[in-house]
């Protein structure tokens, strides 16, 4: 005989809400993810949100309407009530979240983005991440912090350089840890100088 497992109304509109939210979150944001020495942007994280919100959302549909089945009437209607708003709200969070993965992967994709994990990393593991992108004469950068976890949630430095230069890629950077973090500095070339910015404080929280 098999068995079904069903959450109360609340879990499973916590569940059918907050995955799309997360999603949503991560599109938008300056976050990205180290997987093993891989960079993943935020956009890229979005989508696999994406694709478990989508997942949930079906379960979670067929678990409604079987459980609906063997209630009352009055029941019945308060959970189609209830699985209406949360399948609505899920589905604003979800386009939301599929807005901000195509911005993100066209943004990288016209940009050029390139992610580069620099070594050696700092005590604790605390990793410096940086991401280069170029459009017309201008190049740009951030640099994040990435700790145990793997994620970085918002940049910790940024610089711009003249005509598309790209330091960390041609190697005119320094990278220096000390018990507090670390220093990342940047240098163009002189016909290529930054101009603005050029240094990262990197951070993992300690």
């Amino acid at each position: 005989m098999q068995r079904t497992v069903r959450l109360p109304p609340a879990a499973s509109t916590a569940v059918g809400i907050g995955v799309p939210a997360l999603a949503a979150a991560a599109s938008w944001s300056s976050l990205l993810l180290v997987v093993q020495g891989r960079v993943v942007p935020g956009w890229g994280v979005s989508a696999v949100l994406v694709v478990i919100s989508l997942v949930l959302r079906s379960a979670l549909t067929q678990a409604a309407r079987r459980a609906s089945s063997s209630s009352s009437r009055s029941s019945r209607e308060a959970a189609r009530d209830a699985a209406s708003w949360t399948r609505l709200g899920s589905s604003l969070l979800i386009v939301t979240a599929v807005l901000g993965t195509t911005w993100g992967t066209v943004d990288d994709l016209i940009s050029g983005a390139e992610y580069h994990v620099l070594r050696p990393a700092g005590p604790e593991g605390c990793t410096a991440v940086v991401r280069e992108t170029s459009f017309f004469l201008i190049g740009n950068g951030e640099a994040y912090a990435v700790g145990r976890t793997g994620l970085a949630l918002g940049e910790s430095g940024s610089w711009m350089v003249d005509d598309g230069h790209r330091p960390v890629g041609a190697g005119t950077y320094e990278l220096d840890w000390g018990r507090d973090g670390g220093l990342l500095r940047v240098s163009g070339t002189s016909t290529d100088p930054v101009l603005h910015g050029g240094m990262a404080d990197l951070d993992c929280g300690w």
